[in-house]
């Protein structure tokens, strides 16, 4: 992968871009540490920071077209590069390296900016064409990789990572309301906010225009209206495998060492399956886990290893290792509070010591159902249906309030999240079981000149609008199609191309590519969800491959034990930057509040450990980042 980014400015009266671009670049470099790039125009300048996949001599960027009149700065994979220059040399093109970069440029010739619904891969990348003035950014399908702009006094400014804009000069640096709101009921935020006023993410599976008339934003894919699945069910889970297996097929190219990341659990033991029957060698696979049983999925690592014969590595992460989370706020450039971020580190790492790029099973749950609160979601939407309106409002919401909040309680007692859902619409249940802080809860919490701003904003009104707008009425639908939009690309994908773009490894996602989400797609939601069980058609489908214990054992997630830690070896430095005299995020969120939800942690009879890390990010990101 790479580091792209860029400038245009119609009225810059010939001013020369390349300072600024390299101090952009050089921001960059961890993204791509194999070179560096730049090309400049009297209205325009690209630059670019090299991390060497495929032709590994030729690729340099920014790359033009013949004349001169097309330049293109990109970072990604295009997997089915091969057949579409074919096509283009049979059309007359004549390409001067192997890269998948040329083929872009010239299918941009060929086709115009449609062209990107023809590529297969993760991509994001900038395009000024000179004939007619115009500037192009696009991303992915999926998301799975990053762009940033803004157009501030006039000038468009873009990066993979928000920090090569800020790096620029003289773009502000204001907290965007509206985006601490979101950050502290999901835990991240969502697309197109940034935390920056005025800088935000270009959303997935978009393109940008920029000329003299301003700046036109453009969805060019998207799920399509579902359609009933005409098949049988083994005709589903034979097409399943045979997609599975040709987008791994796909992904395997490359001139540098390759690899896989291996959980252990469904999703990357089929991964890691399908590079075996691929003939992948050698197969190298890295893990980590923890000391804490509980947390630790390497037994299960180890039997997928064995029973594909890999090059397996594995990592234990220390409680002390946490400390991590200083350079990670680094990286992550705004507020980041999924802490999965700090083992995503850690096995990006250590698989950098034997491989440049690595496959992942990032998507199988979002494809194929396969969170537990999907289940409970489907069960809160059928008891809103069953109980009348009345009884939720003055029977079961009253009950919800008085209901105690007791994390200590075994989870089959922990009921006031059911009720309060059961009492509330979709969305904003929604909000309740993924979120943090809730809408109502915020004036409280914000200080009165945030909450001043926020006025009537509403989170949830985030979720609503992806619900509402879902291809598909069915429940299960609107949920995989909410996650894809926000949680996947704004949480997931973020979070894993930060971790591993901070050490120089490129991750491929096979079950993201948009052929097999369009297949997930299509598949009946009831052969997703069985009884309680998630992802059935998909564990069905891989029986062949994996071990029955393994598909069906109790699902573990990739996370760290925050809440011991924050009770234990972070304790100290947390509480020093959280209860400190002079915290930067007072200005935003009050004091009060925050030492309140530490002193209920700490009591061990609350678990607040996602709100007090979501504030120790925000403290970290504010101290960096915003001016003194």
């Amino acid at each position: 992968m790479c580091g792209i980014c860029g400038i245009v400015d119609f009225a810059s009266n010939g001013e020369d871009f390349s300072h600024k671009i390299d101090s952009m670049v050089d921001v960059l470099r961890h993204r791509g540490p194999d070179g560096r790039g730049m090309w400049r125009c009297p209205s325009a300048a690209l630059g670019h920071a090299r991390l060497s996949i495929i032709d590994l001599s030729e690729g340099k960027q920014p790359m033009s077209n013949e004349d001169g009149t097309v330049w293109i700065t990109y970072n990604g994979e295009i997997y089915n590069f091969k057949q579409i220059r074919g096509e283009l040399e049979a059309a007359g093109h004549v390409f001067r390296t192997k890269s998948d970069t040329e083929v872009i440029v010239h299918l941009y010739e060929q086709e115009g900016i449609d062209c990107v619904r023809r590529l297969r891969g993760i991509f994001a990348f900038g395009i000024w064409d000179s004939r007619c003035n115009s500037m192009y950014l696009v991303r992915d399908h999926l998301g799975v990789k990053p762009l940033y702009y803004t157009v501030h006094n006039g000038r468009l400014i873009f990066a993979s990572e928000i920090k090569g804009i800020l790096a620029h000069g003289g773009v502000p640096r204001e907290v965007w309301p509206e985006a601490l709101s979101d950050y502290l009921t999901f835990l991240y935020v969502p697309a197109p906010k940034t935390m920056f006023k005025n800088i935000y993410k270009l959303p997935a599976a978009h393109w940008l225009r920029f000329n003299a008339a301003g700046d036109k934003v453009n969805r060019y894919w998207d799920l399509p209206h579902k359609q009933a699945w005409r098949g049988t069910r083994q005709e589903a889970e034979s097409r399943l495998v045979e997609t599975l297996g040709e987008c791994v097929g796909m992904q395997l190219v490359s001139d540098v060492p390759l690899g896989a990341f291996l959980s252990g659990g469904v999703d990357s033991s089929s991964v890691v399956a399908m590079m075996a029957t691929a003939g992948q060698s050698p197969l190298i696979t890295t893990s980590i886990g923890f000391n804490e049983r509980k947390y630790s999925e390497l037994q299960y690592a180890r039997r997928v290893a064995r029973q594909f014969r890999t090059v397996h590595h594995e990592q234990i992460i220390e409680p002390d290792a946490a400390s991590v989370v200083e350079k990670l706020s680094w990286h992550y450039d705004e507020p980041f509070a999924d802490y999965s971020s700090i083992p995503t580190f850690y096995v990006s790492q250590a698989a950098r010591k034997h491989v440049t790029v690595v496959l992942s099973g990032d998507g199988g749950d979002e494809n194929f159902g396969g969170y537990r609160r999907y289940w409970f979601d489907l069960a809160e939407r059928r008891a809103r249906r069953l109980i009348p309106r009345f009884m939720r409002r003055w029977v079961l919401e009253p009950i919800a309030c008085i209901y105690p909040k007791a994390d200590w309680l075994p989870k089959p007692l922990r009921a006031k999240s059911t009720l309060g859902n059961i009492c509330v619409d979709a969305p904003e249940a929604y909000c309740r079981s993924v979120g943090v802080l809730r809408d109502a809860a915020k004036p409280a919490f914000f200080s009165s000149d945030i909450t001043a701003c926020l006025n009537d904003y509403r989170s949830a009104d985030v979720i609503r609008s992806h619900m509402e707008a879902a291809p598909s009425g069915n429940d299960l639908d609107q949920l995989i199609y909410t996650d894809l939009k926000t949680f996947l690309v704004d949480d997931i994908l973020a979070k894993v191309d930060r971790a591993s773009m901070a050490v120089g490894l490129e991750v491929r996602v096979p079950l993201l590519d948009y052929t097999m989400v369009e297949f997930a797609w299509s598949v009946p939601s009831h052969w997703k969800i069985e009884g309680n069980s998630g992802k059935a058609i998909f564990k069905s489908a891989m029986s062949g491959m994996l071990d029955r214990d393994l598909l069906y054992r109790p699902k573990q997630g990739f996370t760290p034990p925050i809440k011991e830690w924050l009770r234990g070896p972070l304790r100290d430095m947390a509480g020093d930057m959280l209860l400190g005299s002079s915290p930067r995020y007072a200005d935003y969120i009050r004091p009060a509040a925050v030492r309140w939800a530490w002193n209920a942690h700490q009591s061990a009879l609350r678990n607040n450990e996602p709100l007090l890390w979501a504030v120790l990010m925000f403290e970290m990101w504010a101290r960096r980042f915003l001016a003194p």
